[in-house]
Formats: C-alpha cells, structure tokens, sequence
C-alpha cells in the first residue's frame, strides 16, 4: 500500500512544487501506509503561531493523504492576531503589500505538513499531531513563520561551519481549578482567568516531600512527554507555591523549539483533562506567586563535532565562546521582544531574585543574565542565558540566540570582564517593560540585516497592538493611588 501512496504523493501539488522533499514523500507514504486500519481516527493538522501557540484543523485518518499531497488551507489573519485574538493588521482595505497582501480579505493561506513531527497523542491515543510550515497560497515563504525563521537563522550558523546545542529548563505552575469562568458574560478578547487554588504549599525548593505531594502530577506530566518522545531530564518542585521545573537533555534547535511547542500545550491539555490548570505565564498575579522562568543552555559544536565552548584551564574562554557571549549581550536589548515578549514578563527582572536585571555575564552566577558553566575537558561545557520567559515563542528565542551568537563571531567580540555582584554595578540594565524592549528592537539592525525588514515590521506592529491595549486598562494600582486623594 505504501507504493500506491508514494505514487499518488509524488504527483500532488506539494512534491510538484519542492515543497516537500522526495525525502518527506517517502516518510508521508511510510506514515500513511502504517495508519491504514490502525487505531488512529483523527489528525490535528497544526501549526505554531506567533506567540508559539499551536492552531489548525483536525482532518479523519483517511483524509491526511490529501493533506499531504495538495497541504491544507487556513485564513492567513491567524498569523495576523495579537494575544487577544483581535487582528491587528489591516486586511479590508486593500493597500497591503508583498505577503500581507496574500492575507487581505481574510484570505488564505497554505499549511506545508512535515511528516516528521507527527505524533500521537498519548492522552487522546486515537488523535496526533502533525506540525506544518505556513506558505502564501502561490507556496512562497511567509517571512515571519516561526519555523522556517529558526531555519533561516540555524542556516547562517551553519555557514560559518558551526552548530548548536541546546538544553532546555521550563518552569511553570500547575493549580487545581476552581472555577471555568464560562459565564456568559466571562466571554471576551480575552476571556476571564479561569479562577484557581494551589496544589501545594511554596517556598520548599527542592524539598523532597513537597515533591511527594506532586508526584502524581508530575509523573502525569512526564509519562505524557516522555510518550511523545520528549527527552525529559528531570521533573523538579520550584521555588513558589505549586512551581514546577521540567528540564530536558540537549538536542539542536528545530528539535527543541518543537518539542517546547509539544511540551507546553501538552501540559496545558493534560491538566485541563484533569480539573487543573497549567501557565507559563511568568508572574501570575496570584498571592505569594513567583514568577517563572526559561534558562537556555547552549554550546557550539564545530564541523568536528567537537565543543568549541570547552576551556584549556581554568577560568580561561575560548576564542568561540568569548565571541558568544559578547554577542548575546551586544544584542541582548533588541532580543529582549522575543525572549520576553509579553507585558508581564518584564515583572520578573527584579534583583535578588534568581532573576538577571542587566546585561552581564558570570561565572555559575545564577544573579547574571549569562551563567558561564565550563570547565577543562568537560564535553558538557556551556553557557546558561537566564533572561527569557517560559511563554517565548522558542522558534523566534532561539533565533535570538543563534543570529547574536553569530553577530559575534562575525565580529570577533570578546566577552567582558565577568561579574561577581550582578545587582550592584554598572551594566546595562535590561529593558524595563515591553515598550521599551520594542523600542530597542527597532532601534536594532541584527533582526533587519539577518531576517529582512518584513519580520520586523511585522514583530513591532503585532507588540505594538498588545501594548497599546495594555495602556488603555486602568489598573488597580491607579485605581487606589489616585481614587482617594484627587
């Protein structure tokens, strides 16, 4: 059966057109050979946004085969939506140009699939995933897809005869549900927070009879990841009430920004299933909350595959480190909008608190922004950078970190001096809220040079709309500042 598949994939419009390789073919004929008769009923045919969020369709089994020969169409506007789900772009009124005007009239676009992601779904085992790349309707690349971005950037890296390797540490909490918010008048753009209740107790880090209390829900969480092939590490109670740590063994990029995509909205669908609810946002605004973060490790491997970030002696950096971590920092400001791109994330840069509030790097310095870990003849030397939120959209993130790194090599930057106090000097301090971190973004060329105008056009429009919105609520603080004295 999987020859007659092959046959009718390779004469459909995707293989005609180079937009799935013969490779890809052959695997979506394997894959479809093996579904026929089996137990799997439904496909969600996805995609991650640009706030990392998965959206799509759900096609039957017998109907994947189309989506692999002739891909699957969606309205455009769903790459066009600030986090409210409102479209912040114009699309009636006829003066867009280049690939936006592909998307006026809410017209669609075309879903590329990659027969490699797909997986089913161990909560809901007669459904699986399977990611796809967004194109225009002609099959011309979207320049702010989030997938092929990351491709772009991990493309330059590799042009300089490197790659990259990257370890993952999530945090994020899981409440008991309290309430669905699902009254009526609950529905909005937003909606209203589901309301919530801890599962435990906080400020017990590491304590191992908090992690009784949660093992079942951790163990939920790692069998459910671990059945979708994610390499967990280790399951871990944090610092805060109900804070959770997942971390995950090293992988390259694309492996890893999907599997963050995969692990998150896996949590999130978990819990739900259970009564509980999941968030990565960084600082709920919840009593005696902590906020959450997402630590990135990274080494880079040359065409040897050996780790260019291992030092010949103690407290030593090599040439390709040195150049790294002058560029992350160089580049750190006009980054922070897509490793920190919510309101809410910029709460978290706040001394004294396992949380960088500067641009600076140290040595096993948790205080620092860039955590130096490295040691002679250590294969696991790398470099640790602390400044990003769990809700990054991991694609554009480790864009971030590859297109800095390489601005430095580029360069030949060398690292400053490292720091001991990373709350008492006189770094650069990172950008206190979003405007200003879309502001710096602006001010940047990195992004511009690297990913072309379009993409950043279209990153401050889109953060520019969320802050915009975010202004015209007047909040609690004004409300009792102001209310009683004038």
């Amino acid at each position: 059966m999987t020859s007659a598949y092959l046959e009718k994939l390779s004469s459909g419009r995707l293989a005609r057109e180079g937009l799935l390789s013969a490779a890809q073919v052959q695997k979506a004929a394997d894959l479809l050979g093996q579904l026929d008769g089996g137990k799997v009923e439904t496909v969600r045919v996805v995609f991650a946004d640009q706030h990392g969020l998965l959206r799509g369709k759900t096609v039957t089994a017998g109907a994947l085969a189309s989506v692999f020969r002739s891909g699957l169409n969606l309205p455009g506007t769903l790459l066009l939506k600030d986090t409210s789900n409102r479209t912040v772009f114009p699309i009636w009124d006829g003066k867009s140009e280049g690939v936006m005007a592909t998307m006026s009239g809410a017209g669609d676009m075309l879903l590329v699939p990659d027969p490699a992601t797909f997986r089913i779904l161990p909560w809901s085992p007669h459904s699986a995933w399977l990611f796809c790349d967004p194109y225009t309707r002609d099959g011309t690349p979207i320049p702010f897809a989030p997938r092929p971005v990351l491709r772009k950037a991990v493309e330059k890296l590799s042009g300089l005869g490197y790659s990259l390797i990257v370890g993952l540490e999530v945090e994020f909490h899981v409440f008991d549900r309290d309430g669905d918010s699902l009254g009526h008048h609950e529905a909005g753009m937003p909606g209203q927070p589901v309301r919530t209740r801890l599962l435990d107790q906080g400020y017990q880090y590491l304590a191992e009879t908090n992690y009784d209390r949660l093992e079942p829900v951790m163990d939920l969480l790692r069998r459910n990841a671990q059945a979708l092939g994610l390499p967990v590490r280790s399951t871990e109670v944090e610092m805060g009430p109900s804070q959770f740590e997942f971390t995950f063994e090293p992988a390259d990029p694309m492996t890893h920004a999907d599997n963050m995509i995969m692990f998150r909205t896996m949590v999130k669908e978990v819990c739900a299933r259970e009564g509980l609810h999941a968030t990565f946002m960084c600082r709920p605004k919840l009593p005696n909350s902590a906020s959450s973060g997402w630590h990135l490790h990274q080494s880079l491997v040359n065409g040897k595959g050996e780790n260019v970030f291992i030092p010949a002696e103690a407290g030593a950096l090599t040439p390709e480190v040195s150049a790294w971590i002058a560029g992350l920092l160089a580049h750190a400001s006009e980054s922070c909008l897509l490793t920190t791109p919510t309101v809410n994330g910029y709460k978290r840069y706040q001394p004294f608190q396992l949380a960088p509030d500067r641009i600076e790097w140290g040595y096993d310095n948790r205080g620092a922004m860039v955590r130096a870990l490295m040691v002679p003849g250590d294969g696991a030397s790398r470099i640790e950078n602390r400044v990003a939120e769990p809700t990054a959209n991991p694609y554009f993130y480790f864009a971030s970190q590859i297109l800095s790194g390489v601005s430095g090599l580029e360069q030949g930057l060398t690292a400053p001096a490292p720091v001991e106090n990373p709350y008492d000097n006189d770094a650069r301090a990172l950008p206190p809220s979003l405007i200003a971190a879309i502001e710096a973004f602006e001010r940047g060329s990195l992004f511009r040079d690297a990913l072309g105008a379009e993409f950043t056009e279209y990153m401050s429009t889109l953060k520019r709309a969320e802050w915009k919105r975010y202004l015209s609520i007047v909040t609690e603080w004004e409300q009792h500042e102001y209310f009683g004295i004038f």
